[in-house]
C-alpha cells in the first residue's frame, strides 16, 4: 500500500516560490538573506528551533544516552573521530580523535556509518572503526574516558568495517553489523570475545531490536543467485542493472531464541539504511526509493510503504536516512538531500499515515531523536564549509555540522512551515515542463522547455580538479577576487584568462562537493547519493564511486539520461576506473610521444586501454583515452581526442576528464596546471575552428574545488561557457553552482533531470544569448614549462615555453632561494611517499592541509608562507596535517 498523502498539499504549495537560481540573484555563499544562509547546493538554511554549530568536522552518525542527557556523535574531516554534547547545557564537552586538541587521544579517526552506541545503563559507549569497536566508559559527567579496542579481524582483503551495534536488554551481548563481511555477530560486552555468526544480505548497516528478533538493513540488498546481472561492491556482487544500479533492498531478520534457526529476509525499497523499532513496528527509511517501509513485526512483512516525495515535480533526491516515532504519534523522517524533517500522523502499522508537512533544518539532517519534549536533529553538514579558522581564506574541508533542536509544532504551523521548505530549496511548479504540443517553435540556445530545439547540438563537457575561483583567477581585476590568494594566476593558466577575456568570466559559481569521490557524482549524477555521504568517515569500503553499484541513484547518470532522449555521447576518461598502460609509458615518453603525434599525424606509440564497471559506460567510451593519471599528460589526452573527433566527429554529448591541475604528478605542482591548462585551449581551439562549431557548447569545470582558499568560500571554482551563443566578455555575478550547469546541459539536449536537485535547478539562461558570435578561439603557448620539476628529462628534450607577458606576474620557477633548501627537501621527500604519484595513482590519497601547503609553496617559489600563516613550514608542521587524505591506506 502506497500512501501519497503528500500530493495535494505539495501542489498546493507550488508555484508559491521562486526557481532556486533565479531566488539566489547574486547571493553569496555564506551570506545571510531574510530566506535564510546561502549554501552551496542551491538552497537556503534557516532551521526551526536551536542550532550548536559543531566546529570538527562532520556528523557521520549521533546516539543519545539512556537518560537523555547527553549525545555522542561519530565526526569526519575535522581532525576528530567523536563529539560528546551536553544537551542540558547545550554544548560540545568533549572531542576525540587521533589530534593534539582532542579532549581524548585514540589512535585513529575512522568512524563507520552508524553509531556510536550506549550500553543500556549508559556506562559504556561503543564506536564503529574499520576492524573492530573503541570501547569506552562514560564518567558521571557524560565524558568518555578508558578507550579500549574490541576487534572484528579483516577476512582477506574484506575489513569488518563495523556499523551499528545493538546491545542486549542486560547488555552482556553486543550485536554487531559487519558491513565489509555481510554478516551480523555477537560479542561478548566484557571479553570481546565474537560468539555468534549470521549471514545477511549485502552490506548490513544498521541494527533494531524488537523483541526477540534482531532486525539488520541490507543496503546492497540480497544475496546473488545463479543468473542474476551483479556489478561489484567491496568484493562482493550485488545484483544491479547494466547501469550498475542496485535492484534489490532487504531487510534481514535474526531469531535471538533460536540462533541456529534461518536467518530470513523482507523485500523493502532500495538503499535500506536506518531502522527504528517501537510500538509492534520496524520503520526502514529506503533512501535510494525515496520511502518508508513499515514492517509489522507480528506478521513479519511490509504492511505499509511511505511515499517521502513531498515535491510532485521529481520522485528521486530526497534521500530518507533517519526515522523516529514521538509519543504523541507523529512519524519523524529525516529528508537529507531537502534539508528537511517530513512529519506524517501515525496509528498503528496497519493504518496509512496521513502527511502533515515539512520542518527546515540544517544542511543534510541524518538522525533524529526524542529527548524529553524536544526533537533533536543532527545535521551532517551543519552550516556548510563555514568553520572559524585563522586562515586568510576558505576551504571545502572547512566543514561544519550541527544539532538542532525544537518542540515540534502543532501541525497547522508545520503545515506553514512547508511552504518555507519549499521556499528554501526552489521547487516550483512546472520547474521541468516539457514541451507538449507539436508546433513548430524556432530554436533558442536554452529552450524553455525540455524537448523544444535547441541552436546547440554538439555539447562538452570537460571536468578537470580541485581549483578555487581565486587560485585561478584572482588576478582578473575585473572579477570579485583576492590577487593574495592566487596561485595559478595568467602565466601558468594563460588558455583560462583568454578563454575568461573572450567569453566571460563567472565569479560567483560554486562546487558542492568537498573532494573528487563527491565531485565526480555531483557532475555526473547531479547528487552525490547518500550512500557516498556515510561512508566519509573511513572511504574504506568505497571512494571514487565509479565501480561501484551502491553509490549510484536510481534514476542513473547523465549519459543515460541524453541517451533517453534520443541523443548521442562519448566519453572521454570520466567516470571510468579500470586503466592499463603498456611498458615505456612514463610521462616523459607520452610528453614526447604528444609532440611526434603533433608534428607527424602518426598514431600513438603507446595505447592506453581503459574500461569501466558500468556496462553501459563502456557501450559509449572512446578506446584509448586515459582515466585520472597524473603520469599522463593532459596535453597527449588532447591529442588522442583530437584523433577521435576529426576522424568519427562529436556526439551531442562528450564527457571529458583532464585531471593534472590536481598537481602532485611527476613535474611541478605549477607544470602540471600548466599542461592542464594548454590541453583545454588546445582542445576549444580545434572545436571553435571546426565545421561544429557553429551549433557547440563548451561547458568546463573543476569536479570540486578542495585544494586550496577563497576569499568567498571555498566552494566557489572557476568555470568556463564557451559557445558562439555564450556571452562575451562580461562578468556575470549570479549565483550558479555545479547543478544548474548540469541541469543547462539537460534542458539543451531534452534530457529529463536526474532528480530534485536538478530538476529545482534553473537552467543558466542569463548566460547565452540569441545573438551568435563565431569568432573562434585560438589556444595560446604555455608560459610555464610543462617539465619544470621532473627528476628525469624527456628523451626529446626539456619544454622550453614562449616568451612570457612582461605585464603579467612573472611564471614560478624551480629554483628553490638557499635558505629554503632544506624545508624543501623534507617536502619532495613527502611528495614521493604519495600515491597520487605512484605508477597507478588515485587521487585525494594525501592529507589535504599538507597537499594545499606543498602546492602553495611550490607555486611561490618557495619564497611566500601559506596564507594566514608567519612562515613556511616542514611537513610535520602544518596545521591540520593529522586529517588523512580521503582515500588514503594510512
Amino acid at each position: 500500500m502506497v500512501t501519497a498523502g503528500t500530493t495535494a498539499l505539495a501542489v498546493a504549495l507550488a508555484g508559491t516560490a521562486v526557481a532556486s537560481t533565479t531566488g539566489f540573484g547574486r547571493d553569496q555563499v555564506g551570506q545571510v538573506t531574510d530566506k535564510g544562509q546561502v549554501i552551496s547546493s542551491d538552497q537556503y538554511i534557516k532551521p526551526i528551533g536551536d542550532r550548536l554549530v559543531l566546529q570538527k568536522g562532520k556528523i557521520m552518525s549521533s546516539t543519545v544516552s539512556p537518560d537523555g542527557s547527553h549525545l555522542a556523535a561519530s565526526v569526519t574531516d575535522g581532525g576528530m573521530a567523536m563529539a560528546i554534547v551536553d544537551l542540558k547545557n547545550w554544548k560540545v564537552q568533549q572531542y576525540i580523535g587521533n589530534n593534539a586538541a582532542a579532549d581524548l587521544k585514540i589512535p585513529g579517526n575512522d568512524v563507520g556509518q552508524e553509531g556510536p552506541t550506549y550500553s543500556p545503563d549508559g556506562s559504556q559507549v561503543w564506536l564503529g572503526q574499520i576492524d573492530g569497536y573503541r570501547k569506552f566508559t562514560v564518567n558521571p559527567d557524560g565524558s568518555l574516558a578508558n578507550p579500549t579496542f574490541v576487534a572484528i579481524p579483516a577476512d582477506g582483503a574484506k575489513h569488518s568495517l563495523a556499523a551499528e551495534a545493538v546491545f542486549s536488554a542486560d547488555g552482556s551481548t553486543v550485536y554487531s553489523a559487519v558491513n565489509g563481511q555481510n554478516r551480523v555477530v555477537a560479542i561478548d560486552a566484557a571479553t570481546g570475545a565474537i560468539t555468534q555468526s549470521w549471514a545477511t544480505g549485502n552490506a548490513p548497516r544498521d541494527l533494531v531490536m524488537s523483541g526477540d528478533k534482531l532486525y539488520v538493513s541490507n543496503e546492497g540488498g540480497r544475496v546473488a543467485k545463479p543468473g542474476d546481472s551483479t556489478i561489484n561492491s567491496y568484493g562482493t556482487n550485488v545484483v544491479a542493472n547494466q547501469n550498475a544500479i542496485t535492484t534489490t533492498g532487504t531487510v534481514s531478520v535474526i531469531d535471538l531464541k533460536n540462533p541456529a534457526a534461518a536467518v530470513a529476509s523482507i523485500d523493502v525499497g532500495l538503499h535500506p539504511t536506518a531502522l527504528y523499532a517501537k510500538n509492534g513496528a520496524v520503520f526502514v527509511t529506503n533512501t535510494a526509493t525515496n520511502s518508508v517501509s513499515v514492517i509489522d513485526t507480528k506478521r513479519g512483512r511490509v504492511v505499509q510503504t511511505i511515499a517521502t516525495q513531498p515535491w510532485p515535480e521529481a520522485s528521486v533526491g530526497y534521500e530518507p536516512d533517519g526515522v523516529t516515532l514521538t509519543d504523541d504519534g507523529h512519524l519523524l523522517v529525516s529528508l537529507g538531500r531537502a534539508n528537511a524533517v517530513a512529519v506524517y500522523k501515525y496509528k498503528n502499522a496497519l493504518e496509512p499515515v496521513s502527511y502533515v508537512g515539512l520542518l527546515p533544518t540544517d544542511y543534510f539532517p541524518a538522525e533524529l531523536a526524542q529527548v524529553g519534549k524536544q526533537i533533536v536533529v543532527s545535521n551532517t553538514r551543519g552550516v556548510d564549509a563555514r568553520r572559524d579558522t585563522t586562515a586568510a581564506g576558505h576551504s571545502t574541508h572547512d566543514t561544519t555540522s550541527s544539532l538542532t533542536r525544537f518542540t515540534l509544532p502543532d501541525d497547522h504551523a508545520t503545515m506553514k512551515y512547508t511552504k518555507t521548505v519549499f521556499d528554501q530549496n526552489g521547487w516550483t511548479k512546472g520547474s521541468a515542463q516539457l514541451a507538449t504540443d507539436k508546433g513548430h517553435r524556432n530554436p533558442v540556445p536554452v529552450p524553455a522547455k525540455l524537448g523544444d530545439p535547441s541552436t546547440i547540438k554538439h555539447v562538452f563537457l570537460i571536468v578537470k580538479e580541485n581549483r578555487t575561483f581565486d587560485q585561478v583567477y584572482g588576478d582578473i581585476p575585473e572579477g570579485n577576487g583576492d590577487p593574495a590568494l592566487t596561485q595559478y594566476g595568467e602565466n601558468v593558466t594563460p588558455n583560462q584568462h583568454a578563454l575568461a577575456k573572450q567569453f566571460g568570466l563567472y565569479d560567483n559559481t560554486y562546487d558542492i562537493g568537498t573532494n573528487s569521490a563527491e565531485g565526480h557524482n555531483w557532475m555526473m549524477q547531479a547528487d552525490n547519493p547518500e550512500y557516498s555521504e556515510s561512508q566519509a568517515g573511513e572511504y574504506k569500503r568505497t571512494y571514487d564511486t565509479e565501480n561501484d553499484a551502491l553509490g549510484h541513484q536510481k534514476s542513473g547518470f547523465i549519459w543515460t539520461g541524453v541517451q533517453a532522449a534520443g541523443k548521442t555521447v562519448k566519453d572521454y576518461g570520466e567516470f571510468q576506473s579500470i586503466e592499463q598502460k603498456p611498458a615505456g609509458a612514463t610521462w616523459q615518453n607520452l610528453y614526447c610521444d604528444t609532440l611526434t603525434m603533433r608534428s607527424t599525424g602518426a598514431a600513438t606509440q603507446y595505447p592506453i586501454q581503459v574500461g569501466s564497471a558500468i556496462p553501459s559506460l563502456n557501450d559509449i567510451s572512446v578506446p584509448g583515452f586515459p582515466l585520472f593519471d597524473l603520469n599522463v599528460p593532459d596535453i597527449y589526452k588532447a591529442e588522442i581526442w583530437k584523433k577521435d573527433f576529426e576522424k568519427n566527429g562529436p556526439a551531442n554529448l562528450n564527457m571529458f576528464w583532464l585531471s593534472n591541475d590536481h598537481t602532485g604528478g611527476p613535474n611541478s605542482g605549477p607544470a602540471g596546471v600548466a599542461d592542464n591548462d594548454l590541453a583545454v585551449g588546445r582542445i576549444v581551439d580545434e572545436i571553435t575552428h571546426s565545421k561544429y562549431w557553429k551549433d557547440s557548447a563548451i561547458f568546463i569545470a573543476e569536479d570540486d574545488s578542495q585544494a586550496g582558499l577563497d576569499h568567498i568560500d571555498g566552494h566557489r571554482a572557476p568555470i568556463q561557457i564557451i559557445s558562439p551563443y555564450a556571452q562575451h566578455a562580461a562578468v556575470d555575478s549570479h549565483y550558479y553552482t555545479q547543478i544548474t550547469l548540469i541541469r543547462t546541459i539537460e534542458q539543451i539536449l531534452g534530457m529529463k533531470p536526474m532528480n530534485q536537485k536538478d530538476t529545482a535547478a534553473t537552467p543558466m539562461f542569463g548566460a547565452f544569448t540569441q545573438k551568435p558570435n563565431f569568432t573562434p578561439f585560438t589556444a595560446v603557448p604555455n608560459r610555464t614549462p610543462l617539465t619544470e620539476g621532473l627528476k628525469d628529462p624527456p628523451p626529446c628534450g626539456p619544454d622550453v615555453p614562449a616568451a612570457q607577458n612582461p605585464l603579467a606576474a612573472p611564471a614560478p620557477s624551480a629554483t628553490v632561494p638557499a635558505d629554503q633548501q632544506a624545508v624543501a627537501a623534507q617536502w619532495n621527500t613527502w611528495k614521493s611517499q604519495q600515491l597520487f604519484n605512484a605508477p597507478t595513482a588515485k587521487p585525494d590519497t594525501a592529507a589535504p592541509a599538507l597537499m594545499n601547503h606543498f602546492d602553495w609553496y611550490e607555486a611561490h617559489n618557495w619564497s611566500m608562507p601559506y596564507p594566514g600563516e608567519s612562515k613556511i613550514v616542514a611537513p610535520n608542521d602544518v596545521p591540520g596535517a593529522v586529517i588523512p587524505g580521503n582515500d588514503s591506506d594510512g
